[in-house]
C-alpha cells in the first residue's frame, strides 16, 4: 500500500471494528515502512527512540517518538501478531503468564497503536488536532476490544450516577468513561484509557474521588496510558525525547486524595520503576491483563446505569 492509501484508511475508524483489523493495518504499515522511509532518526538523548521520517510523499514529515526496545519490525511481526489473538484467549489461566508472554502482549499492542499514530504523522499540516482524535478514540477502542477478546466484559459509555439527598434520589450527574468494566447490572471497575497522561493527569484522580463519594462505594478506577514521551528539538539533528509525566502531581494525589487501583503503561519511564510512590502504583500493562483485572472482577461492584 502506499502512503496515501494507508492515511486514507486510518482517517476512517469504521475500518477498525475488530482486533483483526489493527493487525492488518499495523502488518500493512510494518510492510511500507520498510521501503517508505526517508531516515529513522536517533534520539540525542534516550537512543532507544528513533524518529521515522517519510519521504516527499508524506512531506518528509517527522513522527512522534518511537521506543525500538518495544516497536516489533517486519521480521518480528508477523509471528508475534499469529501469538497474539490465542494468548488472549487463554490470558486467565496462569500458563499464560511467563515472562515471554508479557512482552508479546505489550509490544503487540505498543506496535498496533504506534502504527496507527505513526501513520496519522504523514497527515498534512494542520492535521494535528484530527490525527489527535482518531488516535486518541482508537486506542480506546483496541484496549476494549483486546479485553473483550480475554473474555473481560467491558464497555463505554455514560453512567448515570444517582444523588441522595434526605434518603430519597433527588437527581442524577452523568458521567463519561472510556473502560467500563462490568457484570450485568454491577460495575466492577472504571477506566480512563489515554494515549499520554499529559493535561490529564488531574481528572483520572478527580473521577475516583467523585465517583466513589457519590455512590458511597469503592469502585477500583484505574488508568491505561500507551506512553509519556514527545519529541523536543528545532531540527533533525537536535531531535530528542522529553517527558510529558507530571511524578509530583502523581505522588501528591496519590499521598492526599486517592491513589488509584492500578495504573499501567506499554512504554513505561524508568522513574517509574524506581522512585517511591511510583514504583508501587505504576506497572506495565501485562499486570493489568494477566494479574489485577480478575480481582476487579471479584469486586462486588455498584448498580449502576450505562448509556
Amino acid at each position: 500500500m502506499t502512503l496515501k492509501s494507508l492515511v486514507a484508511h486510518v482517517t476512517d475508524k469504521e475500518r477498525f471494528t475488530k482486533l483483526e483489523d489493527f493487525v492488518d493495518f499495523a502488518t500493512a504499515f510494518l510492510e511500507f515502512s520498510a521501503t517508505g522511509l526517508q531516515a529513522v532518526i536517533v534520539s540525542r538523548n534516550e537512543p532507544q527512540y528513533n524518529f521515522w521520517q517519510f519521504k516527499g510523499d508524506g512531506s518528509f514529515n517527522v513522527s512522534r517518538p518511537v521506543n525500538s526496545n518495544l516497536m516489533y519490525l517486519p521480521a518480528d511481526a508477523g509471528k508475534a501478531f499469529k501469538h497474539f489473538l490465542p494468548l488472549l484467549s487463554a490470558a486467565r489461566a496462569s500458563v499464560a503468564a511467563s515472562a515471554a508472554n508479557r512482552m508479546t502482549l505489550n509490544r503487540t499492542i505498543y506496535t498496533l497503536q504506534q502504527c496507527i499514530g505513526i501513520a496519522l504523522d504523514g497527515l498534512p499540516a494542520g492535521k494535528s488536532n484530527t490525527a489527535r482524535k482518531i488516535n486518541g478514540d482508537l486506542f480506546e477502542r483496541l484496549i476494549r476490544l483486546t479485553l473483550l477478546r480475554a473474555q473481560i466484559p467491558c464497555t463505554t459509555g455514560v453512567i448515570k450516577v444517582p444523588v441522595t439527598v434526605d434518603g430519597a434520589v433527588a437527581f442524577e450527574m452523568n458521567y463519561q468513561h472510556d473502560l467500563i468494566i462490568k457484570q450485568g447490572e454491577l460495575v466492577k471497575a472504571i477506566g480512563s484509557v489515554k494515549t499520554s497522561s499529559k493535561d490529564r493527569l488531574d481528572k483520572v484522580f478527580m473521577d475516583k474521588f467523585l465517583f466513589n463519594r457519590l455512590t458511597s462505594s469503592h469502585v477500583p478506577h484505574v488508568a491505561i496510558f500507551l506512553n509519556d514521551v514527545q519529541r523536543k528539538g528545532a531540527s533533525p539533528r537536535d531531535y530528542g525525547i522529553s517527558a510529558t509525566f507530571l511524578p509530583d502531581h502523581f505522588k501528591g494525589y496519590t499521598v492526599k486524595l486517592n491513589p488509584l487501583d492500578g495504573v499501567y503503561y506499554f512504554d513505561i519511564r524508568p522513574n517509574m520503576r524506581t522512585e517511591p510512590i511510583l514504583k508501587d502504583h505504576i506497572r506495565t500493562f501485562d499486570h493489568f491483563l494477566f494479574n489485577d483485572v480478575w480481582g476487579f472482577l471479584d469486586h462486588r461492584g455498584v448498580p449502576a446505569k450505562i448509556e
